[in-house]
């Protein structure tokens, strides 16, 4: 193994923790009706948990309101208690067929909350952003230590490491002051 092999296999790595601070970030309740709101609910479907979006469409057809409408008609009274378990602060309501969500304006208080959530989910990625550096790392010092590479080579190899590291810290702190100012803004 090379330091080049290292660095090409930290940067998928790398950007799997930047599509999943992504997905994280877009549960989070803003404002404005989405769709992505509800991707984290599970549904007890005939006694298995099953995501909302395999047993139901979901769409938002105003700002301030979503709709789910279960394939199966038996399954709305389930999906309406999943809404209300979740904790999003959400009171769904159904009338037999499609269960309708109204998405209440955010106070400043519950706003702050949501920041300071999208806080949270930012450092927990760039942590391991970080982690993946200790371990790229620790395998460039392995590699000098088996005499596989010369020092120069892990220099660079810890040099390109750290940049990559840099790059995708930015990029999570790109995603999260815009997620931050998208909650704060009214």
């Amino acid at each position: 193994m090379s330091e080049k092999e290292v660095i090409k296999e930290t940067k998928p790595r790398m950007e799997s923790a930047i599509d999943d601070v992504r997905r994280k970030l877009t549960t989070v309740r803003t404002g404005r009706a989405a769709v992505s709101l509800l991707d984290s609910i599970m549904v007890d479907y005939y006694g298995t948990p099953t995501p909302l979006n395999q047993v139901a469409s979901v769409h938002a057809p105003e700002p301030q309101m979503l709709t789910v409408q279960p394939w199966d008609q038996t399954q709305v009274a389930n999906v309406e208690k999943a809404i209300r378990s979740a904790d999003l602060g959400l009171n769904p309501s159904n009338d037999g067929k499609l269960v309708r969500i109204p998405i209440p304006p955010l106070t400043e208080e519950r706003r702050k909350q949501l920041a300071k959530q999208v806080h949270e989910i930012a450092e927990d990625h760039r942590t391991a952003i970080r982690n993946i550096r200790r371990d790229e790392n620790d395998k460039l010092k392995k590699l000098l230590k088996d005499k596989s590479i010369s020092e120069d080579a892990e220099r660079d190899g810890l040099d390109e490491v750290q940049k990559l590291t840099d790059t995708y810290i930015s990029k999570i702190d790109e995603l999260s002051k815009s997620k931050e100012h998208e909650i704060m803004s009214v």
